[in-house]
C-alpha cells in the first residue's frame, strides 16, 4: 500500500514540481471564480444566452489563429520568461475586468478584455507544457500530469463553490480580484523555482525553428496526426457533456436546475478520481489511451437510453475517471513520442485541435439534442467515436514505421524519437538540404505525406541503398 502510494504522488518527489503544483491550483481556482463571476455578469447585464455565448467565443477564436505562433516562441524563448510575462498579463486582465463591473462598465470592454485574455491564454499554454515537463524527469511526466488533472478538478469545484458562495453576498468584481491576487502565487513560484533542478529540453537548430517547421514536421508525423484526428473526434462528440447534461437534464430525465447540478458535481468528482488513477499508473501507454476511448465511447452511447437521474449518473462517473485518463495519457505520448524542440510546437497543434473540437463539437451536439432528441445525440456520437477508435486502431497497426518498432513498444509508444536535441543525436544536414527543414522524426522522409506516398524523385544515394 505505501508503496503503491509512493508510485501514485512520485512526481510531488521533485521540490520545483510541488512548488509549481501548488501555485497552479491557486491559480486554477481563481481562474474558475472569474469564468463563473464573467458569466454571471454578462448574464445579468444582458439577460440573453446568445451575448453570453459571444463573449465565449472570443475566448477562443485566438487558440484557432494564433496557437501555431504561440507553439514556435514556447520552442524558443525561455518558458519561464515567458511565463512571467503571460502571467502579469492576466492578473492585469483581470484587474481591468474588476474595474469595469466595478463601474457597470459597457459590454464592448467586456468583450475586449475576453479577447485579449484569449490571446494570452494562446500563448500561455505552450510555455506552460513545456516548462511543467523541465520540472520533472521523463519517466515521471506522465504521473505529473495526472497530478495536475488532480489539482485542476479540485481548484474547479473549490473555486466554483466560493464564486457560487460570494457571488450574492458581494457581486461579481471581488471574484475578479481575487482571480487577480491569484496570479501573485504563481509568479511567486515561478521566482523560488531552482534552476540546477530544471531538466532541460532541447532547443531547435536554426533550420527547425518557426511556425513552417512545426507545421512540417507535425504533418510529417503519421502516428501524431491520427492521435490528433482522433482527439478532435473523442473532444467534439464525446467531451461537451456541459451540452449534453444540460439537455437530457432539461429533457427525457426531467430533472431541471437541481438534477443538472446533481450531475455536474457527479461529473466533477470522475475527474478527481480519474486524475488519481492516471497518476497511479506507472506508465500512460498508447494502448490505454485507445482501450479508455472504446470504453468511454461505449458508454456513451449506453448512457443515452437511461431512464432516470440516477441511472445517468451511473454512466456518466465513469466516462469522466476514462476521459481524465484518456486525455492525461494521450497529453503524454503527445510530448514523449515527439522530439523535444518540438514540443512547443506540437502542444500548439493540440491546443488548435482542442479548440477546434469546441467549436464544432458544441453546437452540432446541441442542434443533435435538438431535433433528434438528447438520448438519440448520445448514442449517435458514442457509435461515431466508437467507429473512430476502431479506424485509428486498425491505422497505428497498418503503419510501416510503428510495425518497426520492438515488440515491446509497438502498443505503449507513438513512434521512435531522438529525446534529446537533433543538433546533437542527429548527423547534421548537408548544406544543399539546410534550407528545407526535417518533417517528422527519422522514420518520415520530407516528401512524404500522410498517405506515406514519396512525391519526389528517390537521390542517387538513395537508390545506391
Amino acid at each position: 500500500m505505501r508503496h503503491r502510494m509512493a508510485t501514485m504522488f512520485r512526481a510531488l518527489r521533485h521540490p520545483n514540481y510541488r512548488r509549481w503544483a501548488a501555485a497552479d491550483f491557486v491559480s486554477v481556482t481563481g481562474a474558475w471564480m472569474q469564468n463563473l463571476g464573467l458569466n454571471w455578469f454578462v448574464l445579468t447585464k444582458t439577460g440573453s444566452p446568445g451575448l453570453l455565448g459571444l463573449s465565449l467565443l472570443f475566448q477562443t477564436i485566438p487558440g484557432v489563429v494564433l496557437a501555431s505562433w504561440a507553439g514556435s516562441l514556447a520552442d524558443r524563448w525561455p518558458a519561464r520568461r515567458v511565463l512571467f510575462a503571460t502571467q502579469t498579463a492576466h492578473a492585469l486582465l483581470a484587474l481591468a475586468l474588476a474595474a469595469v463591473a466595478w463601474g457597470d462598465g459597457p459590454l464592448g470592454a467586456v468583450y475586449a478584455i475576453a479577447l485579449a485574455g484569449g490571446v494570452v491564454t494562446v500563448f500561455d499554454g505552450p510555455a506552460l507544457g513545456r516548462f511543467g515537463s523541465q520540472l520533472v524527469t521523463r519517466d515521471d511526466l506522465g504521473n505529473a500530469l495526472g497530478l495536475g488533472s488532480v489539482f485542476s478538478s479540485g481548484g474547479r469545484i473549490l473555486g466554483m463553490g466560493l464564486a457560487g458562495a460570494l457571488v450574492g453576498l458581494t457581486g461579481v468584481p471581488l471574484l475578479f480580484l481575487i482571480n487577480a491576487v491569484s496570479f501573485g502565487g504563481v509568479l511567486l513560484a515561478l521566482g523560488r523555482v531552482r534552476s540546477d533542478a530544471i531538466y532541460p529540453l532541447a532547443t531547435s537548430p536554426p533550420e527547425r525553428t518557426g511556425v513552417r517547421a512545426g507545421a512540417r514536421y507535425v504533418l510529417g508525423h503519421r502516428p501524431l496526426v491520427v492521435m490528433f484526428l482522433l482527439s478532435f473526434v473523442l473532444s467534439a462528440l464525446g467531451r461537451n457533456y456541459q451540452v449534453t447534461m444540460a439537455a437530457m437534464s432539461n429533457g427525457p430525465l426531467h430533472a431541471g436546475a437541481s438534477g443538472y447540478s446533481a450531475l455536474s458535481v457527479v461529473f466533477a468528482a470522475g475527474t478527481v478520481v480519474g486524475g488519481f488513477a492516471a497518476a497511479a499508473r506507472k506508465e500512460l501507454t498508447l494502448r490505454l489511451v485507445l482501450v479508455m476511448a472504446l470504453g468511454t465511447s461505449l458508454l456513451q452511447a449506453v448512457s443515452g437510453a437511461a431512464p432516470g437521474v440516477w441511472s445517468f449518473a451511473l454512466a456518466l462517473f465513469p466516462i469522466a475517471v476514462g476521459a481524465v485518463v484518456l486525455d492525461t495519457a494521450t497529453s503524454t505520448r503527445i510530448q514523449l513520442d515527439s522530439d523535444e524542440d518540438m514540443r512547443g510546437r506540437v502542444l500548439s497543434a493540440k491546443s488548435m485541435v482542442t479548440s477546434a473540437s469546441g467549436a464544432v463539437g458544441g453546437p452540432l451536439l446541441g442542434w443533435l439534442s435538438e431535433f433528434a432528441g438528447p438520448g438519440r445525440a448520445l448514442e449517435l456520437a458514442g457509435i461515431a467515436t466508437v467507429v473512430a477508435t476502431g479506424l485509428a486502431w486498425s491505422l497505428f497497426s497498418w503503419m510501416k514505421e510503428r510495425r518497426a518498432l520492438p515488440a515491446a513498444h509497438r502498443w505503449t509508444r507513438l513512434a521512435a524519437v531522438h529525446p534529446a536535441s537533433p543538433s546533437v543525436d542527429v548527423p547534421p544536414l548537408r548544406a544543399k538540404d539546410a534550407t528545407r527543414p526535417g518533417r517528422g522524426p527519422s522514420w518520415s522522409r520530407p516528401g512524404a505525406r500522410i498517405t506515406g506516398r514519396r512525391l519526389r524523385k528517390r537521390l542517387p544515394s538513395e537508390r545506391a541503398g
